[in-house]
């Protein structure tokens, strides 16, 4: 098979060079447990034969068929990935050539293009996020979340990040993740839907950072200056999370409240949902942090000539001649991503993304009024952007599974992503974006009063 060129002969070498008697030889570290009965692996998986590309391309077909998509139904699915419209000029543009085959500007000197748009694109992160400065992106708003604890870590030289219990659970993992290999401490709070948290009380001289989520997992939204005020009190910062970045259209900048850090999600600017990825972190921080954030920064300056051009100001990263000093080892900043978020965001302009926010909260209050109309349901977020919260009198997993048979995506039981949790087990988190029409919204409200009745 063209696929698989090495011979027989040119396997065994191979083994020989690196002292192994066969390909079991390789798979040592599988736990026994998790080894085939017989001891062999090249006998142990019953796959189907080599198939041509047509065949390949039926057989995925079909598979992909049994999805429903998010465009082919109502949808109100969010918790941190969301349905927007993104303008088809966007993917035609990524996919041109000088666009679609760039990526990371080792050579930044012959990398004008690239540098330029990111440039473009911190710029707008900082407008956004109300902050000093912003780097060129990130993996995703869960890592940059991790990422910035981190830093803040670097900063304040302590270990212990505070964590909102009503930040999102995927983010919370990561974090945790991190600090457990990293040897740092993680204090988190425990789920709260009325979003009343006593963060200021678990802030002490050892915290570094404490995590908040703007809006929300449940969506609410609250006024951060106290939070900040308390955690720089204690010599701590505060990193705010944002999962629905168009959010900023509508809603105080954290910048405006006293963060330090900003992270957030990209996805919902310029980048379909696309099964969970790629996606695209956004950055931003204090202009006296700038040495600490990770990542890269693009910057402009003139050549000797007078004219204009940019550079690569700050590249703290482990390929980048720093090893173990690097801020980051993420490495990669979703260039072709953030491309999209760019032009997206360029061609709404600010009072075109003004416009957009406004219609994903006017589409969130008349279906929030829609299914609390129905009844038995109780609306528990009484401010919101685009994303609610609200209790059924049956367990939430059984309301969506029965909504999905009747051909509507009602949002994500918070059980989900809380698994062992009984106090969310009748709580669903419903999104609502500017693609949601009145037929989507009656559609919900009828499917959710047969389902309940």
């Amino acid at each position: 098979m063209r696929y698989l060129p090495l011979t027989p002969d040119d396997r065994q070498q191979m083994l020989g060079v690196i002292g192994a008697k066969s390909m079991d030889d390789l798979f040592v570290d599988v736990p026994e447990a998790a080894r085939p009965a017989n001891g062999k692996f090249d006998e142990a998986f019953d796959l189907p034969p080599h198939q041509g590309e047509l065949e390949v391309d039926r057989a995925l077909s079909a598979m992909a068929a049994k999805n429903t998509s998010a465009g082919s139904v109502p949808f109100f699915v969010g918790a941190g990935a969301y349905k927007h419209h993104v303008p088809a000029s966007v993917d035609h543009l990524i996919q041109r050539s000088e666009f679609l085959t760039s990526y990371t500007p080792y050579q930044p000197e012959i990398s004008q293009g690239t540098l330029q748009y990111l440039f473009e694109f911190q710029t707008q992160v900082a407008l956004l996020t109300g902050m000093d400065v912003a780097n060129a992106s990130m993996y995703d708003g869960s890592t940059a979340c991790s990422e910035a604890v981190q830093m803040a870590h670097r900063v304040t030289r302590r270990n212990k990040a505070v964590l909102s219990g009503n930040l999102h659970p995927h983010y919370r993992a990561v974090i945790e993740t991190t600090s457990k290999f990293a040897g740092d401490a993680v204090e988190a709070l425990e789920a709260n839907v009325s979003g009343k948290e006593d963060i200021a009380s678990q802030i002490d001289g050892d915290t570094s950072c404490v995590v908040v989520q703007y809006p929300d997992f449940f969506g609410l939204i609250g006024d951060l200056a106290d939070i900040a005020a308390a955690a720089h009190a204690q010599g701590a910062l505060l990193i705010v999370a944002i999962p629905e970045i168009v959010s900023m259209g509508a809603l105080r900048t954290p910048g405006d409240m006293g963060a330090d850090i900003v992270v957030a999600e990209g996805q919902s600017i310029g980048n379909a949902l696309n099964y969970g990825g790629p996606y695209v972190g956004l950055f931003a921080t204090r202009q006296k942090y700038v040495r600490q954030m990770p990542g890269r920064l693009c910057g402009e300056t003139e050549d000797v000539d007078g004219k204009r051009g940019y550079v690569l100001t700050l590249s703290t990263r482990e390929q980048h001649i720093r090893r173990e000093k690097a801020t980051s080892n993420i490495c990669t900043n979703s260039g072709l991503c953030c491309l999209a978020f760019t032009i997206h965001l360029a061609l709404l302009g600010e009072k075109g993304f003004t416009r957009l926010a406004a219609l994903n909260h006017e589409s969130a209050c008349k279906l929030a009024g829609a299914l609390e109309a129905v009844s038995g349901v109780e609306l528990l977020t009484p401010a919101f952007f685009n994303e609610f919260t609200i209790r059924t009198p049956k367990p939430a997993a059984e309301v969506i599974e029965a909504l999905a048979d009747k051909g509507v995506l009602g949002g994500v039981p918070a059980s989900r992503l809380m698994p062992g949790n009984d106090a969310v087990s009748d709580l669903i988190i419903v999104a609502a974006t500017e693609v949601n029409t009145d037929q989507d919204r009656a559609a919900y409200a009828a499917a959710l009063t047969e389902v309940l009745s």
